[in-house]
């Protein structure tokens, strides 16, 4: 739930209520009497904010290349053809390199927390994403009882 924007809509009008509900996580806060176009413009710009920038839609590590726009990924010059959850795989890790996720992350971060599906699944995508990087397979690592990380 930490990836659901919050914006708070409330009578609370006082500078402590505002600082509170900011701290403990929300986006914005709105405070009533409120205009329905500023109410709009204010969740349009939590969602411009949350856009991928341009410096992040292509993510570059190594020899491997990924292009969350154009949806490819080019190792040493070669197009790599993953499947989707596999692009979602490498794109969440190559975001974050050297942090180590648990497979519960990787899941919520590949197929959202809806899915019901094993965690042993990520091992299988992991496994599938290494044979496709071929010499760059290192880049994916396993960190025993704790999960998986990128680097470079």
């Amino acid at each position: 739930t930490r990836s659901i924007p919050i914006l708070m809509l409330t009578a609370k009008n006082s500078e402590v209520d505002q600082v509170v509900g900011l701290e403990l996580g929300a986006c914005d806060y709105i405070t009533k009497p409120f205009s329905v176009k500023v109410l709009l413009a204010r969740v349009r710009n939590i969602f411009r904010a949350r856009e991928p920038k341009p410096s992040e839609a292509v993510l570059r590590a190594g020899g491997v290349v990924l292009d969350k726009e154009r949806l490819e990924c080019v190792v040493k010059g070669k197009p790599l053809v993953l499947t989707k959850l596999e692009f979602r795989l490498l794109g969440f890790l190559m975001e974050h390199p050297g942090r180590v996720f648990s497979r519960d992350e990787l899941l919520n971060a590949a197929w959202g927390g809806e899915v019901c599906v094993v965690d042993r699944t990520v091992d299988v995508h992991i496994r599938s994403i290494r044979k496709k990087l071929g010499k760059h397979r290192s880049s994916v690592q396993t960190l025993r009882g704790f999960g998986y990380r990128f680097v470079e």
